[in-house]
């Protein structure tokens, strides 16, 4: 569905505002120019109101949960009232709903829980509502970014319309994205991690922050490979995927950011910790605390260091032979043989 679908579903449901919350907000009730009611789970009260005419204060079917600063237009609505992830469900509801009278409402059924904005329920509806990389946009954009050996779909998957919402109090936009699963040490997903695309996967789309983590993030990481005795770790998931390239059979984790590859959980058979540095003050940082923790538990650290401002860099300008070459003068000897061997 194209993004420009978006606004105008939602445009032609405000329009109808009243109709559409005496469908999927039954237990709420109008008053003046809002519609109230306890939540977007249909709860009686008065914390959620929609805005139900154009009015200088913003356009019909504007919402907001005073109790939990939630916001959003009336597409987001029929999203949460039914509990869908993926963004074709919520247009072709959407699309049934404005094709039906509205006197006589029928009342919803198989109503899911809805899941919290961000949190680890909705991170993991996301990722299941997802699909393999395989020849998709991000596989596209992975491929241009010089990273070949494309993670499998525990890992990394691929959503074609995955919702965008602006800092701004602009109407929520959808994009392709690459979804990356956050998991914990068991393998549990905790979030995921949204990477906004162009539509033909040259680049990263052309929004103002086009990447954003959801969930339960602190001491998780974006994953590849089970972890044994050795595991590599660091910040963003090219640069992670870029070290993979020429080193496939060592586990690696992205833990997203300095703040949080900082904090990033060991194994518990973990005795050598490769941290794959940006070369910022950032990534400076995130190093020394890794040392700090991994030493004071008998666990050695050994530092990768890329020559540019990260391994994703390095790869792109130099290729793999040279990243390798590189690793190779930064890898314990025992790690060369058995890790970079077969990939020379």
């Amino acid at each position: 569905m194209a993004r420009m679908d978006a606004g105008d579903l939602a445009h032609r449901l405000g329009r109808q505002a009243e109709a559409v919350c005496r469908r999927y907000l039954n237990a709420g009730r109008k008053n003046g120019n809002y519609w109230l009611v306890g939540d977007a789970n249909n709860t009686p009260g008065r914390s959620l109101f929609v805005r139900l005419n154009d009015s200088p204060k913003g356009p019909a079917g504007k919402w907001q949960d005073a109790a939990t600063g939630d916001h959003g237009d009336l597409l987001d609505l029929i999203r949460m009232a039914r509990g869908l992830a993926d963004f074709a469900d919520v247009a072709e509801e959407a699309r049934a709903f404005l094709s039906l009278p509205h006197s006589e409402p029928a009342p919803l059924r198989h109503q899911l829980p809805r899941a919290a904005s961000g949190s680890a329920e909705a991170a993991k509806r996301l990722f299941a509502m997802s699909q393999p990389i395989g020849s998709s946009v991000a596989g596209t954009y992975l491929r241009r970014r010089g990273i070949a050996d494309l993670p499998g779909p525990a890992s990394l998957r691929f959503h074609p319309r995955c919702y965008y919402r602006p800092e701004t109090d602009e109407i929520t936009q959808t994009w392709p994205a690459m979804i990356a699963a956050v998991t914990d040490l068991n393998g549990q997903i905790t979030g995921v991690h949204r990477t906004w695309l162009a539509p033909d996967g040259k680049d990263k789309a052309p929004i103002d922050t086009p990447r954003k983590a959801m969930g339960e993030l602190l001491g998780h990481a974006v994953r590849f490979g089970v972890p044994g005795e050795v595991m590599a770790a660091g910040e963003g998931i090219e640069s992670v995927l870029s070290v993979r390239e020429a080193a496939p059979d060592m586990a690696m984790a992205a833990a997203l950011s300095a703040a949080h590859l900082a904090a990033i959980a060991f194994p518990e058979a973990l005795r050598c910790l490769y941290i794959i540095r940006d070369n910022d003050p950032a990534g400076d940082w995130a190093r020394d605390s890794l040392v700090e923790r991994a030493n004071a538990i008998g666990i050695e650290a050994i530092e990768l260091s890329p020559a540019l401002g990260d391994f994703n860099e390095d790869l792109r300008a130099h290729g793999l032979d040279a990243l390798r070459a590189r690793i190779r003068g930064q890898f314990a000897p025992q790690d060369i043989a058995r890790f970079l061997s077969s990939a020379a």
